[in-house]
């Protein structure tokens, strides 16, 4: 009823603090996703980032990082959608890691002008990493004759049933140089001077909150509260910025709330083979 009644009064004659808003960008960054498994990508954190911006009366944006990476491509999209944003609104954008804010998850954090940790947090991992399966010899061992046709030479190129191809490997670590210089040089620009002259910074190492302090990859300790109680009175406050909610009040995932036995065993299938990439995604961090 108080909340009720304070909404009566006209907002010029209510006594409120600031309003900072709080969008979670949590998860290993993948594309797709699905009732089984959420995903982190730009669809699934568009509307969240849409609204927290479009709040007038926030001079900032504060964003909740808990990710291990996963998908350049769609960290780059998160991060160009928020630096657009940003300048878009004039908001500052404040980043406070949790767990962890690695390789992918630490591309989204450089879209803050300000990155706060804890001490335990892990940071870093600026490099690029692929991995996958052979199975050649099981496929012999069961008797099993792998054929495939195509117009294209490498159209078959690193084929997990075929024998590994020195010149495919060496084609795939092309592209990993690309992408890690990308990622080098969105570090440099976002970071810039901060960065400690360390031989390891872009070596796909990956350190602590208090050691990303010295190497600059972090701006400070600290906590969401504290920081914004301190930065905006301490009648400042926070308001986490929600997905769309469906009619049964459950999160909107893109995918429909229904379909055959056939859909939803394919979905559970590949939501199985996802839960399994993100686990080592985490696992790599010790999480």
């Amino acid at each position: 009823m108080a909340d009720f009644l304070k909404r009566l009064v006209p907002k010029r004659f209510r006594k409120q603090g600031i309003v900072i808003p709080v969008v979670r960008l949590h998860g290993a960054i993948m594309s797709g996703g699905s009732k089984f498994r959420p995903a982190l990508n730009l669809a699934s954190v568009a509307p969240q980032l849409e609204k927290a911006f479009a709040m007038k009366d926030s001079p900032a944006v504060a964003l909740s990082i808990n990710s291990p990476g996963g998908s350049p491509v769609q960290s780059r999209m998160i991060f160009d959608r928020i630096r657009a944003l940003a300048e878009e609104k004039n908001k500052r954008v404040l980043v406070f890691v949790e767990d962890v804010a690695a390789s992918g998850g630490y591309m989204l954090a450089i879209a803050g002008d300000e990155i706060i940790v804890d001490a335990t947090s892990i940071v870093g991992s600026i490099g690029v990493v692929s991995g996958g399966f052979g199975f050649p010899e099981l496929l012999k061992k069961i008797g099993v004759e792998r054929r495939v046709y195509t117009a294209g030479e490498n159209k078959a190129i690193l084929d997990p049933f075929q024998p590994e191809k020195e010149g495919d490997i060496e084609y795939l670590k092309t592209l990993q140089l690309e992408i890690h210089e990308i990622f080098i040089d969105m570090v440099k620009a976002r970071r810039g001077v901060l960065l400690a002259e360390d031989p390891t910074l872009f070596s796909g190492l990956f350190w602590t909150g208090r050691r990303g302090v010295e190497l600059g990859l972090v701006d400070r300790l600290g906590n969401m509260r504290q920081e914004i109680k301190t930065r905006y009175g301490k009648d400042a406050r926070l308001e986490l910025i929600s997905g769309a909610k469906s009619l049964f009040g459950k999160r909107v995932t893109g995918v429909d709330a229904f379909g055959s036995i056939d859909q939803i065993a394919a979905q559970t299938v590949a939501g199985l083979a996802d839960t399994l990439e993100e686990k080592a995604l985490w696992s790599r961090y010790g999480l």
